[in-house]
């Protein structure tokens, strides 16, 4: 009769099996959901909790690192050093004083004087030289902003990967909690059926080494939590040793924008593009000005004689200009020089067109692979390793399969779910370098809701 109960229950168990196929949700109840250790109450203002507690959302952590990162202070102190240079190149020359005494017995006139004489005079370059050294100066500090527009996208984009690593961690941790029940849970009806002279001593040892590699396993994970939560810290500007506690979840990316527009946007909107691009035009406006180094600068002079001329003052005016009878020289001196440096930045920029390319197809290809294959564990690989441990599982527990059976399918399981975690993590995080390699927020290219 015994055996007659344990073939009807296999055979149920079989049928489950058989009707559970690939892409269908599992019969069995799916394991617990992750639980955020916070919920923040917006999705861009962090939310400080009690003590040095910070519960923040992915979004509050980008804003926060934006606000108090130093490699943005560093590149906003560059971009007005860029300002300042501007206003360097396109000021007006300082005017001179002289003042002059004659015949004096004591320095500067103390002892009498038979002449004073005293003038003001101002130096004018030529009237386009302030146009060419205002573009200079305006295509430094437009190319500075890139700059700093690329210092604020890859610190966003670290801040993003940093964020999932801490995702991913958590729920590896709920993950390893499950598999550290389930192996209890295991060891415990392992002992029932040795004490019932049932199952052999070493299924009970074989039992208590896995409860004994979930042990240890949530240990390791903690110091990824950790280190996870370090990096955090370092990237928001908080110490690091605080605590901080992520109010997201981690879930399935939305679909991904077609890659002709992604590559597009890139070619436009990508700061490196757009710092090369203003480069070019200060090199020509440099250029330019190299050839102009024959044009005259005038001068204007005031003086006046107070002791031996009884009028108003004498006006000055004055031209001067080099005789470019060497012109071969500035030719292939500085003007030479100038041109290279426009051919350079030519071919610099043509070659950062195609690296900017290929960086999107990479970061394209890496982020669909990765949703590829979330989507595949979390609707093929993950069902099938829970459907094949509840069977081996209720087998074992009606005396059908062996413990080495239900240790398989429990390594199966383990391992699947950890596969699931880092697929997810791996498509958050190709997620945000594509986004990054873009330079466009992905949401903006209108994609589908979360898979």
């Amino acid at each position: 009769m015994r055996y007659l109960f344990c073939t009807a229950a296999l055979v149920l168990c079989a049928s489950a099996a058989n009707g559970q196929q690939p892409g269908q949700p599992s019969r069995l109840p799916p394991p617990p959901a992750a639980v955020p250790e916070c919920v923040a109450t917006a999705a861009v203002t962090p939310v400080v909790g009690a003590g040095d507690v910070l519960c923040i959302t992915r979004n509050g952590a980008i804003a926060r690192a934006l606000a108090a990162n130093p490699q943005l202070a560093i590149a906003g102190a560059q971009t007005q050093q860029a300002r300042a240079r501007k206003v360097e190149g396109d000021a007006l020359p300082d005017p001179g004083f002289s003042a002059e005494w004659d015949g004096s017995r004591g320095p500067f006139g103390t002892g009498g004087t038979s002449t004073a004489a005293y003038g003001a005079l101002l130096t004018i370059p030529f009237f386009d030289k302030f146009r060419l050294n205002r573009q200079i100066g305006t295509a430094g500090v437009h190319s500075s902003e890139s700059d700093s527009v690329q210092v604020h996208q890859t610190i966003a984009d670290a801040t993003s990967q940093t964020y999932d690593s801490l995702l991913a961690g958590l729920r590896h941790r709920n993950d390893l909690r499950e598999s550290d029940s389930l192996a209890r849970d295991f060891q415990t009806k392992t002992q029932a059926r040795f004490d019932a002279g049932t199952a052999a001593r070493l299924d009970v040892v074989n039992a208590q080494v896995a409860v004994a590699q979930a042990q240890n396993s949530l240990l390791a994970n903690g110091r990824d939590i950790a280190n996870a939560r370090a990096s955090l810290n370092r990237l928001i500007g908080r110490p690091l040793g605080s605590t901080v506690q992520a109010a997201d979840t981690l879930g399935t990316p939305a679909t991904l924008p077609p890659l002709e527009a992604l590559e597009a946007a890139a070619l436009k909107n990508r700061p490196e593009l757009v710092s090369l691009g203003q480069q070019q035009a200060g090199a020509h406006a440099t250029t330019a000005l190299a050839r102009e180094f024959w044009l005259p600068d005038f001068t204007v002079g005031l003086s006046k004689d107070y002791e031996a001329d009884p009028t108003p003052g004498l006006l000055t005016t004055a031209i001067s200009f080099p005789i470019p009878i060497f012109y071969m020289n500035h030719a292939k001196g500085e003007i030479a020089e100038s041109k290279f440096h426009e051919d350079e930045l030519s071919a610099t920029y043509r070659d950062t067109q195609a690296a900017v390319g290929q960086d999107v197809r990479v970061t394209y290809a890496t982020a669909a692979t990765a949703l590829e294959q979330a989507v595949f564990i979390r609707d093929q690989l993950l069902p099938a390793a829970r459907t094949a441990y509840g069977i081996a599982a209720a087998s074992y527990a009606l005396g059908g399969l062996s413990a080495l059976d239900v240790n398989q399918a429990y390594t199966a399981l383990v391992s699947a779910e950890s596969q699931y975690t880092d697929a997810l993590a791996a498509a958050n995080s190709a997620r945000a370098d594509l986004e990054r390699a873009v330079a466009t927020p992905l949401a903006t290219f209108g994609t589908g809701a979360s898979q």
